[in-house]
């Protein structure tokens, strides 16, 4: 590829590592692109955010293509993952440690697959307060981290897909379908308390958004090695 090619715009699907954060992401490829054509700047960035400890689908825009990026970030978003039963953490994943135990000995299969139902359609969340949403002025997670407590406003989100896929307690495997603005990590602490135990989050990967499939996106040392043909 030319670097008339990235400038005039690329859809660049990359299967993001765990402990990457998307933004290590963008600058590492935008880089690598800048060490390559020997140039001093290109448009790089990302239609969507993962956490670092998910992994899956990254969709990176460069050049004209950035200005596609608010259209793939409203596209319907596919997650598998794994929650974990009995135990909750402040920032509703592995981020943090755990604060709180429960006991699952009353959690049935039958319990399992009805709380799913509750969480179908259009429905109220609460963002984790571990997030990089802003309330005056200050990210979240920057809040959480000092300590301090703020009242989180509940928005509306879409699920339209709410499966599970392998029980073996305290795990749970899961796969959702679900709109922009939806949050992985406070799903699980809701399906938690709606089996009237804690859960977290203990493994996220985006498979799809919109069209583009996991399947069809390499990770970043493949990208390094297709750049240098």
């Amino acid at each position: 590829m030319t670097l008339e090619d990235y400038k005039n715009g690329q859809i660049l699907l990359i299967d993001k590592p765990l402990n990457w954060t998307s933004f290590q992401v963008v600058n590492k490829l935008r880089w690598e692109i800048k060490q390559r054509f020997k140039i001093k700047k290109i448009k790089v960035g990302h239609a969507g955010t993962l956490d670092p400890l998910a992994t899956g689908l990254l969709i990176l825009c460069t050049g004209k293509f950035t200005k596609k990026i608010e259209e793939f970030q409203g596209q319907i978003k596919e997650y598998t993952g794994e929650i974990t039963l009995g135990a909750s953490t402040p920032s509703f994943d592995l981020e943090t440690a755990i604060n709180e135990t429960f006991s699952i000995e009353h959690i049935t299969e039958d319990l399992i697959y009805n709380a799913t139902q509750q969480f179908i359609g259009e429905i109220n969340q609460v963002p984790p307060i571990f997030s990089a949403l802003k309330k005056d002025g200050k990210r979240l997670y920057e809040l959480a981290r000092a300590g301090e407590t703020t009242e989180i406003k509940s928005r509306k989100i879409t699920i339209s897909e709410f499966e599970i896929t392998a029980i073996n307690l305290p795990k749970v495997e899961f796969r959702v379908v679900c709109s922009k603005g939806t949050y992985i990590r406070s799903l699980a602490n809701d399906f938690g308390e709606a089996l009237n135990s804690g859960a977290h989050l203990s493994k996220l990967r985006r498979t799809k958004i919109g069209d583009f499939h996991v399947d069809n996106g390499i990770n970043i040392e493949e990208f390094i090695a297709n750049l240098k043909l």
